[in-house]
């Protein structure tokens, strides 16, 4: 009679402990996302996530923002690449810079982590990229979620996503309702392709450019990997500074679906955005996603960001405080456009114009 073993979670492909390795390894970078609200409240490990809501009493109304987001295909690249410790970064810019738009101030967010095998090193990165990013977005990553999926996923494969909550004073929630005619529409350097359109991107460079993820490009001066896997730049902080310093109608965060498509959203209906595209030149690799793959402009445009990751519209007296902000931080910024009445064939936001070369 022969002996059979019986079935194991173990077995099945799961690692109980490789995963409590991998939640000992990050907690260091968890521990420097911490702000006032969450220090001493449980800590990772738990099942919850914890944050004092009493800090919210010095609102007149607080509201509550929540958005949530993954990034796409470019997880594909940083697996390819081996490089774990960015596409953090890229998550988190793609929530809080969502917040950020009603003028919410990110609080915390939490991660799901999903991959075919826990290896804990990995892992770590991957969690340390998105502590990095909260660090620069001001807000507390308070817990997340690492799941293993063996046999739905392959043992390197991973996708993560993020969900994050702000909170914004009632009075001072921004939207198309403020939004005036006469106001300036002012573009945010993006620093590069950020998280969208890497579907497009990676046809286009692998597919039938037949490109290498370490072939040298000139251009970019750097290799292809590189420069597709910079991470998303992050401008929560730099929007709330510029709320605090003038006086700020809306923003826009410019993902999928490009510029004109993410400006329109935040634009009431008799209102039209006109953005001139010669007031700035789109980064090298834009130029090259159209060249390789033969792409047609409007579909690059509606696609890519073309390199404004973030649009704010100010009245036109705020202008100059406003890029004066943005300057002393650091981002590159200027007037692209002006809101105008709507006529009766304009849609809510249009690009104009030939970009500068």
């Amino acid at each position: 009679m022969s002996e059979t073993t019986g079935a194991s979670y173990a077995a099945a492909g799961v690692d109980i402990e490789a995963g409590d390795r991998a939640v000992e390894l990050m907690k260091e970078w968890v521990k420097k996302t911490q702000r006032p609200e969450v220090a001493g409240l449980g800590g990772l490990g738990g099942f919850a996530g914890l944050f004092d809501a009493s800090a919210l009493k010095r609102y007149e109304r607080p509201l509550l923002a929540s958005a949530t987001d993954g990034v796409g295909t470019k997880v594909d690249l940083a697996r390819k690449m081996g490089v774990y410790d960015t596409i953090g970064h890229d998550l988190v810019g793609m929530v809080v810079d969502d917040l950020v738009v009603c003028g919410a101030e990110p609080l915390f967010m939490t991660d799901y982590i999903c991959v075919g095998k826990v290896h804990p090193e990995r892992v770590a990165a991957i969690v340390k990229g998105i502590a990095e990013g909260c660090v620069l977005a001001g807000c507390a990553l308070v817990g997340g979620e690492t799941a293993e999926h063996p046999g739905l996923l392959g043992p390197d494969d991973f996708d993560v996503a993020g969900a994050g909550t702000g909170v914004v004073e009632a009075d001072r929630l921004l939207g198309p309702d403020r939004i005036r005619k006469g106001d300036a529409v002012i573009a945010m350097a993006s620093s590069g392709l950020h998280s969208n359109g890497y579907s497009l991107v990676r046809h286009v460079f692998f597919d039938r450019a037949g490109w290498s993820l370490d072939r040298q490009v000139e251009e970019f001066g750097r290799t292809l990997g590189e420069e597709l896997l910079e991470p998303t730049r992050i401008y929560s902080l730099d929007c709330l500074a510029l709320t605090r310093t003038t006086e700020v109608h809306g923003f826009s965060h410019v993902t999928g679906g490009g510029l004109a498509n993410n400006l329109a959203r935040v634009i009431p209906d008799e209102l039209h955005a006109t953005v001139d595209r010669s007031t700035w030149t789109p980064g090298a690799v834009f130029d090259l996603v159209g060249k390789a793959g033969q792409v047609e402009q409007l579909e690059l445009e509606k696609t890519l960001n073309m390199g404004v990751g973030m649009i704010a519209i100010v009245p036109a007296e705020s202008v100059d405080a406003a890029l004066t902000t943005l300057a002393d931080r650091g981002i590159d910024s200027w007037v692209a456009g002006e809101i105008t009445e709507r006529g009766a064939h304009t849609s809510g936001a249009e690009l104009v114009g030939g970009y500068a070369r």
